[in-house]
């Protein structure tokens, strides 16, 4: 099962945490309508269709001001190549 695109990712949190948008490489942190429960509801909805990938809280144990859906998705490949 392939993962979504980093585009898809951004677009889900946009959708959860109600953001007007969020592009692939804008900061997560810098986005005033999201906040950690919106990461953890996404990343409780992220789990639930891909469970292979093996994804918990440590996703954004090292999240800064600097953190995009780009390198949330890098780390999410590397999760899903060590799992396969």
């Amino acid at each position: 099962m392939e993962l979504p695109t980093v585009e898809e990712l951004a677009g889900q949190l946009a959708a959860v945490s109600g953001a007007a948008e969020l592009g692939a490489d804008d900061a997560i942190q810098r986005n005033s309508d999201i906040d950690s429960l919106d990461l953890m509801e996404w990343l409780y909805g992220f789990q639930n269709k891909y469970p292979h990938v093996g994804a918990d809280e440590s996703l954004f144990s090292d999240i800064d001001d600097t953190t995009t859906m780009r390198d949330v998705h890098a780390k999410l490949v590397a999760l899903a190549q060590q799992a396969a």
